[in-house]
């Protein structure tokens, strides 16, 4: 089902809703059209569809819940992510749940997701969060990111850092290991004592040379490699 969504001139943000309860999409889809600029152009009942549904009609976005009959949103999620094309074209994921588990923001990342909202967040956290990860930035909230490293302090690193990682300047490594203890670009460049858009800078040239899509996969690699440790 397609639900007509306001417009405003310049880039239009195409949603997709993934949720089994219809009042719940609905009230997404409700939220999100009346944005300017938003454009909810499908809704679908489960992982699946969601998975068929995204193919179809490529949005820049899909708000996909995590528990789902017939496919989970962590699956559609890989599915998604892992049969688009890389590039700007490729669309984004934010997760959504009830539940507050530190397992579903480990994995959601790791599906590679480039965000995870819980569903108690107000109409305005759910706006910003679909601006956000269509801007191609990740939504890793303070709490989030804590839940986060305290899960990796029970997921030993047993492989070794990718090589990749020595293409990294000092500089540029020192920016990973922040954006990995959840810090903004504005708090990275009050803690190196250096211009915003240098930082700006440091991230783009840190996420072309490693490979990643956002920050959220940055943070993952960070911890998974051992690069720094949680405590550390």
């Amino acid at each position: 089902m397609t639900t007509a969504g306001g417009t405003a001139d310049g880039v239009t943000t195409r949603c997709l809703i993934a949720d089994d309860q219809a009042m719940v999409r609905e009230g997404f889809a409700a939220v999100l059209a009346a944005q300017p600029g938003m454009l909810v152009v499908g809704q679908a009942a489960d992982g699946a569809d969601a998975v068929s549904q995204a193919r179809q009609l490529e949005p820049d976005v899909v708000l996909m819940d995590v528990r789902m009959p017939v496919m989970d949103g962590l699956e559609a999620a890989r599915q998604i992510l892992g049969g688009a094309a890389p590039g700007p074209g490729r669309p984004r994921v934010l997760m959504l749940t009830t539940f507050d588990l530190d397992d579903y923001v480990y994995e959601a990342l790791r599906a590679g997701a480039s965000g995870f909202l819980l569903k108690d967040a107000t109409a305005a956290e759910l706006v910003h969060a679909v601006q956000v990860v269509a801007a191609g930035d990740a939504l890793l909230a303070p709490s989030v990111t804590r839940r986060l490293i305290a899960g990796f302090a029970f997921r030993p690193c047993t492989s070794p850092p990718p090589a990749t990682l020595g293409a990294l300047t000092g500089r540029e490594t020192e920016v990973l290991q922040l954006i990995a203890r959840g810090l903004s670009n504005a708090e990275i460049s009050d803690t190196l004592v250096i211009a915003e858009q240098t930082t700006k800078t440091h991230v783009g040239h840190i996420l072309a040379k490693l490979g990643l899509r956002d920050r959220a996969q940055a943070v993952v690699l960070a911890y998974e490699s051992g690069l720094i440790t949680p405590g550390g």
